[in-house]
């Protein structure tokens, strides 16, 4: 299995860190700027047979038993989708449930799998390097499931250390907070983010348009790259959505269509306000409406949002939310 290099503002963070002592810590940032990739290269560099003051040396049996997913002693706690999405294996009986259809894998850290984590934090260690546990993301705790965690964070055993990773942070329960050591995940460069993006194989041109809409978020620019995510359709969508074309949005899901026009709408806002857009590029924008549309589109846009992962019908929503955007962007007063 090959590991990718580390990205090299992810490389700075961890040193930064393994020079300091705690067991547990909380990565806290928007997505996108690698809060997962910070946490593994924290608990590699824990469990490593000859970690240095960079991290973990990628070469003994500890990091390759974490590169093939079969560390005994780190526990990796995800919702079952993200497991799945990184390849981490599921238990026995949570692959035996989805293999037969009894349910769908999770999209939240289960109740189940926090007291396996906690009753692992308890055992001996098997290499003698310690324990890691790692939690991503760790707001898809519910509040059962950051309770049974609060415990062992509250009376952690000697040899365990704890690393979340969060892109909501302030949807953990507060008493998470304060009983992990914060790092505010740094935020690349525009030149560092698109050095990245080439060394994983994405054009300039394609790269440059990615990043903004993402906002200057890398791994969410690649994301969108691999996704398929046209950078011309990007370019395209705000006058697209001005003229009402609901079909810019093809194969779109709904989150997506949302999270797309919620950033149309703070670029528009931005630019009436007298600042830059951030996401679109400013030519590429429609003529401006008026403030007190825009911020009533917003509220729309946010009242979306909180319904969009289960869309009562998707073609009825895609339309109603084009609607919304066209009447907003039409409008002068």
């Amino acid at each position: 299995m090959t590991v990718p290099a580390v990205a090299p503002w992810i490389a700075t963070q961890a040193r930064q860190l393994l020079a300091q002592r705690g067991h547990a810590w909380l990565l806290a940032g928007p997505s996108g700027l690698g809060q997962y990739g910070l946490a593994l290269a924290l608990a590699r560099a824990w469990l490593c047979e000859a970690p240095t003051a960079a991290g973990a040396c990628a070469s003994c049996g500890s990091c390759h038993a974490i590169d093939v997913r079969t560390h005994a002693d780190l526990c990796v706690l995800m919702p079952e989708t993200t497991m799945l999405e990184l390849g981490w294996p599921l238990s026995e009986k949570a692959q035996s449930d989805i293999d037969d259809k009894k349910r769908k894998a999770s999209k939240e850290i289960r109740v189940d799998a926090m007291r396996d984590a906690v009753e692992f934090s308890q055992r001996t260690s098997a290499r003698g390097r310690g324990k890691a546990v790692l939690v991503f993301p760790a707001e898809r705790m519910n509040n059962v499931t950051a309770n049974a965690l609060l415990k062992t964070l509250e009376e952690p055993p000697g040899d365990v250390k704890f690393v979340l990773a969060s892109e909501a942070a302030h949807q953990l329960l507060p008493t998470i907070r304060s009983r992990c050591l914060g790092h505010t995940m740094l935020w690349p460069d525009a030149d560092t983010s698109l050095a990245w993006l080439a060394e994983q194989g994405i054009s300039p041109a394609v790269a440059s348009v990615m990043l903004r809409a993402a906002g200057g978020r890398p791994e969410d620019a690649l994301m969108y790259c691999r996704s398929g995510l046209d950078p011309q359709t990007w370019v395209a969508l705000p006058k697209a959505v001005a003229r009402g074309d609901v079909g810019v949005f093809k194969d779109w899901s709904p989150a997506q269509v949302v999270d797309a026009l919620h950033k149309l709408c703070h670029d528009l806002l931005a630019v009436q306000s007298g600042a830059s857009p951030r996401f679109f590029a400013a030519a590429d924008l429609p003529a401006g409406s008026s403030i007190s549309r825009l911020t009533t589109w917003s509220k729309a846009l946010a009242e979306a949002s909180r319904t969009v992962e289960h869309p009562f019908n998707a073609g009825l929503m895609l339309e109603t939310l084009v609607s919304q955007a066209q009447n907003a962007l039409n409008s002068r007063h």
